[in-house]
């Protein structure tokens, strides 16, 4: 056995050997990344092929809708969520932001047990220096055991904003702030030389620069609870306001109030939440591509579930099964809301999925895309992994048609808009992340 052992280890120190001769030789023998299994299908997502199928109207038209001409298009591989993100899955952000906040009011000198170690002499500055298993035990921020409930008074309502004899977190306190480099200003200014990398960073901060273009205010990343009273005037919906997002019966039913602004930085904390934890346990950074909003023609390729020419998600042509069971949430005829089991929003797993293993890819909530909303775009599209992006603020696509609506906008091919700052109590969304090759095998 131990013969073996040495027989193989001579073989890999000549191969390396080999390889290193070869180099200093001049020889052209690569200089290859780290290898890595990637192969690993993220919690909660499913894998989506690379393929083609047609995009836009195949099936019966209404009257004067312009839709998206039908053409063959192909899209690499990518993950996607299996369903909309959560009321449950969208708090834990909503959660992390304010620890952070929290611990980072209070400094290391007030919240030493809740810091990593850091060299003598220096502060540490960020989230990405706490001691995230410490925060995160039962109690250690926010129990009644917590031995720093009086320094995080700050986080509260206080004065006249406070109800008698309740502590309640000021929503207005969680804001997000990051930063990126934006593809679309790179290519604007790539050939100016009176540009630098900074010019290219998009930021979200707390202080941003009056006048600067690529400076924003951060993110504030509470829902907006309001949308219920807001988007229906005349509708008696308190009971969605005050229990919706915090209610325990509603953890799986998909998170709504939240802009796209939101969204996206939801994607952006959702990438680095994964990225510090590879990182702790030495797997590359880029061991999984960030996650990001789906584009317009990639979602409805995802909800065709690997079938062409399907009028809904589920791939028959008909909204009710052979049962006469309704297959997704929408406004029934004339307004008959719980014909499908559900007044307003429903488990996100309510109803089965398409083949390609995707919940509610339509119904229940509309979804934002990355796509920006132009009528005209769509002759300036390829036929490969197509999308339509500006960096002005304006209106957004979204996807797969809501609880509120009729089941013309549940097909496969309708989309609609919303403009980008707005909360809307029927609009989610799910995250994509790009697959690194052509295929899991």
């Amino acid at each position: 056995m131990r013969k073996i052992y040495f027989i193989g280890f001579l073989a890999i120190s000549v191969l390396f050997m080999g390889c290193s001769k070869n180099s200093q030789q001049g020889e052209l023998v690569g200089a290859y990344n780290k290898k890595f299994k990637n192969r690993t299908i993220p919690l909660g997502m499913v894998f989506i092929p690379q393929g083609r199928t047609l995009i836009g109207m195949t099936d019966e038209d209404i009257s004067f809708y312009s839709g998206t001409p039908s053409r063959m298009t192909s899209f690499t591989a990518f993950y996607m969520d299996q369903t909309e993100i959560t009321n449950a899955e969208y708090r834990q952000f909503v959660n992390w932001v304010r620890d952070s906040i929290a611990i980072t009011s209070m400094g290391q000198a007030g919240a030493p047990g809740l810091y990593k170690p850091v060299p003598a002499g220096t502060t540490p500055t960020g989230p990405q220096n706490i001691n995230w298993r410490n925060a995160n035990r039962k109690g250690a921020l926010w129990g009644k055991r917590s031995t720093y409930t009086a320094k995080l008074q700050n986080m509260y309502y206080t004065g006249n904003d406070a109800l008698p004899g309740r502590n309640e977190i000021d929503v207005r306190k969680l804001r997000y702030a990051y930063e990126f480099v934006n593809q679309n200003l790179v290519v604007e200014g790539r050939n100016d030389p009176n540009k630098s990398r900074q010019d290219f960073i998009e930021r979200y901060i707390d202080s941003p620069t009056p006048g600067k273009a690529n400076e924003h205010p951060s993110v504030s990343v509470y829902p907006d609870t309001m949308v219920w009273k807001m988007d229906y005037s005349y509708s008696q919906n308190d009971p969605m306001v005050e229990s919706y997002f915090n209610h325990p019966s509603y953890d799986e039913y998909p998170v709504v109030g939240v802009t796209w602004e939101q969204a996206n930085a939801f994607c952006h904390w959702r990438t680095v939440f994964y990225n510090n934890v590879a990182s702790a346990r030495g797997i590359p950074v880029n061991s999984r591509n960030k996650y990001r909003l789906p584009t317009d023609q990639e979602f409805e390729y995802a909800a065709r579930g690997g079938n062409t020419q399907t009028k809904y998600p589920w791939g028959g042509p008909y909204i009710m099964n052979v049962k006469g069971c309704l297959q997704a949430n929408f406004k029934v005829g004339r307004g008959n809301y719980t014909d499908d089991g559900g007044m307003y929003t429903v488990n996100a797993k309510a109803y089965l999925p398409n083949d390609y293993g995707l919940y509610c890819m339509a119904g229940n909530v509309a979804e934002w895309t990355s796509t920006a909303y132009n009528k005209s775009a769509t002759s300036l599209l390829l036929d490969f992994n197509p999308n339509y992006t500006s960096t002005n603020k304006g209106s957004k696509v979204v996807r797969g048609g809501s609880w509120k609506d009729i089941g013309f906008f549940l097909q496969n091919s309708v989309g609609t808009s919303e403009s980008q700052d707005k909360p809307r109590s029927y609009i989610g969304f799910r995250c994509v992340s790009d697959f690194a090759g052509n295929s899991l095998n």
